[in-house]
């Protein structure tokens, strides 16, 4: 089938669509479960492990099962996917992983959710999205590159088998699907405490499925195709930067997969939340708040381009093929997330007394 369209629309439109409508999946459900890895890490990091911890838990464990069940039963081979087939930086994983972490909290949200929440309205969030592209496409090839490359190369890891995690450990995939078991097993029994509702489950387990979409897609469509086409499923950093460079520089439309995401991601939410009527156009309350998010965008965006992904590019998918860097990338967003939480807006909350009304509110 895929040849027939091949013949019928060519790679690159074919691949665009794809994109689309794989990101059409994720936007769509990720509006609809609330996906936010910042949510999940504040309650994590609070002690709470309500229903926002439960929907990335059901998420990850869905990418990780799914992605891992394709590749048991022979239907996916990610051997050459850049996550695992080319160099990568530990350097770059643990610095960037930890700034993303920190620049989330500030922004209060990663780089797809800002997409999702661009999508519904939220100014503050499409403000914040655009800064996040435009420093992920100066630490890429602009003013930061220099920057980037120093510490990208302060320690490296060689690709192939040593930049699969589990293969390290002497694991396959038998123990990749039942580690994936595993954190689905979370989300589920974090899902049952919080009682989330049924649709919630299933929007969430859906926002995971998109994942595995989009690699599955594009290795279809690499053995089908004459032409060479790269391995990949959905991040937001380098797509983000691409659609900013070809808006403000391109006269030429070169159409691929990562082109057809971000459009993707924004038109599934806009369905998503207009269906729900949760459209609802929200701006900045002050200054300050906006010195926030903005100093967030930027360091996601460096963040993201020294860890070779963003929340979902990293964190999601390139966890679900067990890159190392990606695993390392997941570990520093945890912990930059949860420090900055602590140390800036658990620290500006007021006090149980001085909520109450004590002399010292």
């Amino acid at each position: 089938m895929l040849t027939t369209l091949i013949d019928f629309m060519g790679e690159e439109r074919l691949s665009w669509l794809g994109g689309l409508l794989v990101g059409g999946l994720f936007g769509f459900f990720a509006q609809r479960s609330r996906f936010c890895l910042r949510a999940a890490a504040v309650e994590f990091s609070r002690g709470e492990g309500g229903p926002r911890l439960a929907v990335w838990l059901l998420t990850f464990g869905a990418a990780l099962v799914g992605t891992q069940a394709l590749v048991a039963l022979r239907l996916l081979d990610v051997s050459e996917a850049r996550q695992l087939a080319q160099q990568g930086s530990i350097s770059g994983a643990l610095l960037g992983g930890v700034m993303f972490g920190c620049g989330m909290i500030l922004a209060r949200g990663c780089a797809s959710r800002l997409l999702v929440l661009s999508a519904n309205g939220n100014l503050r969030a499409l403000l914040s999205g655009l800064v996040f592209a435009v420093t992920a496409q100066a630490s890429y090839r602009g003013l930061l590159l220099p920057a980037r490359e120093w510490v990208t190369n302060l320690w490296l890891v060689d690709g192939g088998p040593s930049r699969d995690i589990m293969a390290v450990f002497g694991g396959g995939t038998p123990e990749k699907l039942a580690f994936g078991g595993l954190w689905l097993l979370a989300g589920l029994a974090f899902a049952f405490r919080s009682h989330l509702q049924r649709r919630l489950i299933l929007a969430a387990l859906a926002t995971g499925v998109a994942v595995v979409a989009g690699w599955f897609f594009t290795y279809q469509l690499s053995q089908a195709s004459f032409a060479p086409v790269t391995l990949k499923s959905l991040t937001f950093s380098g797509p983000s930067a691409e659609l900013l460079m070809l808006v403000l520089n391109s006269s030429q439309l070169r159409l691929g997969f990562d082109l057809g995401i971000i459009p993707g991601v924004f038109l599934g939410s806009f369905i998503a939340a207009a269906s729900a009527s949760e459209l609802k156009l929200e701006g900045f309350s002050d200054g300050l708040g906006m010195r926030r998010y903005l100093l967030g965008a930027v360091l996601m965006g460096f963040g993201a381009m020294l860890a070779g992904g963003c929340a979902v590019g990293a964190g999601v998918t390139g966890a679900s093929v067990f890159a190392l860097t990606a695993w390392l990338v997941l570990g520093g967003m945890w912990l930059g997330a949860g420090l900055t939480d602590l140390f800036v807006d658990r620290a500006d909350m007021p006090q149980p007394q001085q909520a109450m009304g004590s002399p010292g509110a």
